[in-house]
């Protein structure tokens, strides 16, 4: 249930998301009240495993959820990184090379092209995560999970969602990427 977010030039650090589950089983003895589902950064849930009961004597089984997010999140952040480094190398640039920034009509020009590539994959990649984000929102929902467990699938135990993932810090980190993106383009 720990969740931890830095907004610092909109690179997202998700270090644990958490959905909890219940399985009551006709058996007490074979229930499983607690299983605790921890996915984080970079959302491989294909590789998230967990082991549930099957409400017969004691057996387990082992699940993994669905899907492999992790290509928009790491393109999100990826994107975010080089846009927070090109800031700070053209502040370097225009604080102690402002002369020959001046003189050379290529500086301006260069900057510009870069400002509207990295403006250009701003919004790329924000619309990439959105997407992403709501894939594994789908894919993380308590309720599908449940449905994953053969022995939900029986009518006789009793299975439900105790606790889902918190979302605010990841959906904040899109609408402030596209908010940020219009600052870009303002500058540009």
């Amino acid at each position: 249930m720990c969740h931890v977010s830095v907004t610092n030039n909109n690179v997202i650090i998700l270090i644990l998301t958490v959905v909890l589950v219940i399985v009551d089983c006709i058996n007490k003895s074979d229930s499983n009240l607690s299983i605790g589902i921890n996915f984080a950064y970079p959302f491989r849930l294909n590789r998230v495993e967990f082991d549930v009961p099957m409400c017969e004597g004691r057996r387990q089984e082992r699940l993994y959820l669905i899907g492999d997010f992790s290509s928009s999140a790491e393109f999100f952040v990826t994107i975010a990184v080089f846009s927070f480094l090109y800031s700070l190398l053209a502040t370097v640039v225009y604080i102690f090379f402002q002369n020959k920034y001046r003189e050379n009509n290529r500086g301006p020009l260069i900057d510009f092209i870069v400002m509207v590539v990295f403006s250009f994959m701003w919004l790329v990649s924000s619309s990439a995560w959105a997407k992403g984000l709501s894939d594994v929102k789908a894919a993380t929902d308590p309720d599908e999970v449940v449905l994953l467990m053969s022995a939900c699938k029986v009518q006789t135990n009793k299975c439900s969602s105790v606790y889902g993932p918190r979302w605010s810090g990841l959906n904040t980190s899109v609408v402030r990427h596209d908010k940020n993106l219009k600052y870009v383009k303002c500058l540009c």
